[in-house]
């Protein structure tokens, strides 16, 4: 197998998303103060990562055609990789990540079924429907902070980093909805702003980030997380959401949309590291 192949079999798993995938669960097992590492995280967080690079995987399998509009250089629309290459890849990664559940705990394998069954739903059918894919998408990524709690046997103490990952990602969607219109009407999907329109999806993606920022202060002034968290939420999180409220209109570019997901993805980790120091 060329080294080319390789590199894009990598590139459809969407690595940056894999790592945050397996910081995310590692920061769940962190925060229910019971142990820093042990094997059961270890297999968690690489369960994890294999469930979400066939996730990413599959769903590449399934918009090939969308993305030969909006993404042409992604592997599968460039020729890299053939798409029923990409689908045993995606059925392996998917085996890999359901079968080292199994090592963890009964509540991991059942959160690996369950969530493996929905990624591939959501590519195959869901995507493609207003809201619905959406939904599957950041209750899939909320529960990244509870599996990892799972693994030491303690998954409400990832409820709140679990609900904050939920509206933040389902935002996020929104976003990405608005931004790939184009490629997505073409091939009769009926996402959110094909539905309802762009102003709409617009008005939608402000008010989920509203209610976030109401959210993040609960765990506060509750006196669940301490000082430190509320300090880098007000200063790493919140700017973020105003010029977010501020900047997003429906007269926004595909570039401009694409800039702005990633100053989002790149905030996540910040939103991460404020859940670790809260702790």
């Amino acid at each position: 197998m060329g080294m080319e192949r390789i590199k894009a079999m990598i590139q459809l798993s969407r690595p940056i998303n894999v790592a945050i995938a397996a910081l995310s669960i590692y920061i769940g097992a962190f925060i229910t103060e019971t142990v820093l590492w042990n094997g059961a995280i270890f297999l968690a967080c690489l369960s994890g990562a294999f469930i979400t690079a066939a996730a990413n995987t599959i769903n590449d399998v399934f918009d090939i055609e969308i993305d030969r509009i909006n993404r042409p250089e992604r592997p599968l629309p460039s020729g890299k990789i053939s798409p029923p290459m990409a689908g045993w890849l995606a059925a392996m990664e998917y085996s890999l990540g359901i079968g080292l559940s199994f090592w963890i705990h009964p509540t991991a394998l059942l959160m690996a079924a369950v969530f493996s069954a929905l990624t591939f739903l959501y590519s195959a059918r869901w995507k493609r429907l207003p809201l619905i894919g959406n939904l599957t998408v950041s209750l899939s990524t909320a529960a990244a902070f509870v599996y990892g709690a799972a693994a030491v046997q303690q998954p409400l103490k990832a409820l709140y980093p679990g609900v904050f990952a939920f509206f933040f990602h389902l935002g996020r969607e929104v976003i990405k909805d608005i931004q790939d219109m184009k490629g997505d009407a073409l091939n009769n999907a009926r996402t959110f702003p094909i539905r309802f329109g762009v102003r709409r999806a617009v008005w939608l993606t402000k008010g989920i980030f509203s209610i976030l920022v109401f959210l993040t202060l609960i765990p506060y002034f509750t006196r669940y997380y301490d000082f430190d968290y509320f300090l880098v939420i007000v200063l790493g999180i919140f700017p973020v959401v105003v010029f977010l409220l501020l900047y997003l209109n429906e007269h926004r570019t595909h570039q401009q949309l694409e800039r702005l997901n990633h100053v989002l993805k790149a905030d996540m980790l910040v939103g991460i590291f404020a859940i670790y120091v809260g702790t």
